[in-house]
């Protein structure tokens, strides 16, 4: 088993960046060669004194990636311990340093941007990583994997979050090049999986008893973006907001203390008792969350609710069924529980999933339960019969809004009541721990998943996938006998409670920061187990705060999603010799934010600068008038033809983004004051202006 080295050595020279590891001094060292980029092993392992200008200690290799005019290797400088997994360390990425292949003399604004939206938006993201536990895989997983084969290669692909900007050092492994053909085994050690999301570890006791408890959110590498810009499915049937979260509680951790390892059959008859036992006894429970699976978007055009588009379901099915096919191989049984609002704008979205769950199963059969706070309270869509894989879908609709409103989130319980037998025949996974091989020995599977999303799959759906985790975490420990049939975690040990709840709460924050740029909502919910009017202002603040990110910031920090996950490649890219950030809209365009930032001031200078004694108030009027006619004028300008001033991304912009621009800009030909303007701008642009946008779309097409 070969596990990626946990010293490495950095040797800088012009020629070169030289990687080795100092306490395995027999094996090959990586280089790096400038200023081709060039990989291959070299059985020097320490570069001359004299040709080294740097020699520095690093925590590993992130990848490579190449930009415009450069390729960099970017590695990480400096980690944070955030506890052990079976006694092995698992780390935080705090820190990263880019090495660039040449010595460039004159800046380009194009690549030191790329370099920007790496490290404002990528690199200083929640990613993880260990040098001997497979954090991409779930404990289930892990314990049919082949523990002989090097770390890398037991990744989850969907969950390798730096993969792509692994792809070189991946390949030479794989193929060697010209002068080192073939595989290059000794490159397994440098090549380091990272995961990106959640990863709490928390040893703790409950009844005295000591345990350490885990949750693990995994984010897809796979259409991974922002809020309004990534919804739905793609043509390879990947979500949006893909999520897998396991937590996990680890009985007797051998890395909490100095105890060892022994038989015990106390696994075998399922109870814990106060003898304790040696086994290091791991039950993990697994959930996923994801965009609604059809083709749709959300158009940002300043307004506070975005205009919906869904485009025809039968165009998505095949996307729906690569999907699907996926979740069943790897899951089993799929339970999709649907949140979304049965009125309004999301009722399509409702009617949406509905259509495409009845196309795909066999004789579908659909149940609907009311009562008298809602006419359809669930909603639930079953086949007849099993004929078929996607016979293995269950649809659960859930009228999540009107069973809380008025802050009475409790009621949030009546889904996990409905999905109660489910929920017992879905089991979870327990294992114990074989320290003489390194593996885990499999003494039950979980058989199902639970599917949840909402809107953004973000915060009804939090509530949600914690309320299972609480269900399932009680059932876990009256098993375990650590609880008796009826008793719950949060009326036996509050100091337990306290923890569990802020670690979901946490894992909700992360999730939605990625996502939607702030923590989530509802989080008063997860935290204090209550809906709070302090917590109900929170969730303004946020929203508030949304609405900025999403349309003024979003734009690049989805060019950082595309550029570090591969979507868009620079080096590949025709891009011409045009600036790609640059702005080409017209000037008049552009200068109305300003005029109406410029109208604001002049307003407020005027309403509270103390005027000289004796001095006219009419001249001020006009004057305050004449600001508030031309800050009007620039508002309902903007409000008029908000999609002429979201920030859209720049490396692929999305379709209905360019012709929505195309549109506005036809409508604003037509304005009797700045038409001339915008018109004689688009005589002045070549057939370039759109190239980049053109080939944006296709990609995304």
């Amino acid at each position: 088993m070969t596990l990626p080295f946990r010293d490495i050595n950095l040797h800088v020279a012009a020629e070169s960046y030289t990687f080795a590891s100092p306490s395995s001094p027999n094996v090959p060292a990586l280089v790096i060669d400038r200023p081709t980029g060039d990989v291959r092993l070299s059985e020097a392992t320490h570069a001359p004194n004299k040709r080294v200008s740097r020699v520095s200690s690093i925590a590993g290799i992130l990848g490579f990636i190449r930009l415009r005019l450069d390729k960099y290797a970017i590695i990480i400088t400096k980690t944070l311990p955030v506890g052990r997994l079976k006694g092995q360390m698992v780390y935080k990425v705090i820190s990263t340093e880019f090495l660039p292949m040449r010595e460039r003399q004159v800046h380009d604004p194009d690549e030191d941007q790329f370099l920007s939206l790496l490290t404002t938006f990528i690199l200083r993201g929640p990613m993880y990583f260990s040098y001997s536990v497979d954090l991409t895989n779930s404990f289930q997983r892990q314990a049919s994997t082949d523990l002989s084969l090097p770390l890398w290669m037991r990744a989850d692909d969907r969950f390798f979050w730096n993969r792509f900007v692994q792809a070189d050092l991946i390949q030479f492994r794989t193929q060697g090049n010209r002068s080192q053909p073939g595989p290059q085994p000794g490159a397994d050690p440098y090549i380091l999986p990272l995961i990106w999301g959640t990863l709490e570890i928390r040893p703790t006791t409950f009844k005295n008893t000591p345990l350490t408890v885990v949750l693990i959110t995994r984010k897809s590498r796979y259409r991974a973006g922002t809020r309004y810009l990534t919804r739905g499915v793609d043509e390879e049937g990947r979500a949006a907001n893909y999520n897998e979260t396991e937590q996990v509680v680890i009985l007797n951790d051998t890395g909490r203390g100095l105890g060892g390892y022994a038989g015990n059959s106390d696994m075998q008859s399922g109870k814990y008792g106060a003898s304790g036992g040696a086994e290091t006894q791991i039950l993990s429970y697994v959930q996923t969350r994801g965009s609604i699976p059809v083709f749709w978007a959300e158009v940002n055009a300043l307004k506070y609710t975005p205009k919906l588009q869904v485009r025809g379901i039968e165009t998505a099915l095949p996307a729906a069924r690569k999907h699907f096919d996926e979740q069943i191989r790897l899951y089993g049984d799929n339970y999709l529980v649907n949140l979304v609002n049965q009125s309004g704008r999301e009722k399509r979205m409702k009617e949406a999933y509905e259509q495409m769950v009845k196309m795909l199963a066999s004789s579908p059969s659909e149940k609907v339960q009311g009562d008298a706070l809602t006419g359809e309270k669930f909603h639930t869509i079953e086949a007849s019969s099993s004929k078929q894989e996607y016979d293995r879908l269950h649809y659960v609709y859930f009228d999540f809004h009107h069973e809380t409103k008025g802050l009475q989130m409790h009621r949030a319980m009546k889904l996990v009541d409905q999905l109660h037998d489910s929920l017992i025949a879905q089991q979870y996974f327990r294992g114990v721990d074989m320290p003489a091989n390194g593996g885990i020995e499999t003494r039950n599977f979980q058989t199902s998943v639970v599917r949840t999303n909402c809107m953004d799959s973000l915060d009804r759906t939090n509530v949600v996938q914690s309320m299972l985790a609480r269900w399932t975490l009680d059932r876990m420990f009256v098993e375990l006998g650590l609880l008796q049939p009826g008793e719950t975690f949060s009326a036996v040990d509050p100091e337990f409670e306290f923890l569990f709840r802020n670690i979901w709460a946490d894992n909700a924050d992360t999730v939605s920061n990625s996502y939607a740029g702030t923590g989530a909502m509802k989080t008063d919910l997860t935290r204090l187990g209550k809906r709070t009017k302090a917590g109900t202002l929170a969730d303004g603040r946020i929203a508030v705060t949304r609405y900025y990110l999403n349309n003024f910031r979003d734009g690049p920090r989805q060019d950082a999603f595309d550029l570090f996950l591969g979507a868009y490649e620079p080096s590949t890219a025709n891009i011409g010799t045009a600036l790609i950030f640059a702005d080409r809209r017209p000037i008049s365009i552009q200068s109305i934010p300003y005029i109406l930032a410029f109208s604001v001031f002049f307003i407020l200078v005027a309403l509270f600068t103390r005027r000289v004694p004796g001095s006219s108030t009419w001249s001020i009027r006009i004057f305050i008038l004449f600001w508030l006619v031309i800050g009007g004028w620039c508002f309902n300008f903007m409000m008029k033809h908000g999609i002429l001033f979201v920030n859209w991304p720049k490396l692929n912009p999305r379709p209905w983004a360019t012709e929505g621009y195309q549109d506005a800009i036809t409508k604003v030909r037509k304005d009797a004051l700045l038409g001339p303007l915008v018109a004689k701008h688009e005589r002045g642009l070549s057939a370039a202006r759109y190239l980049n946008a053109e080939e944006g779309k296709k990609r995304i097409e």
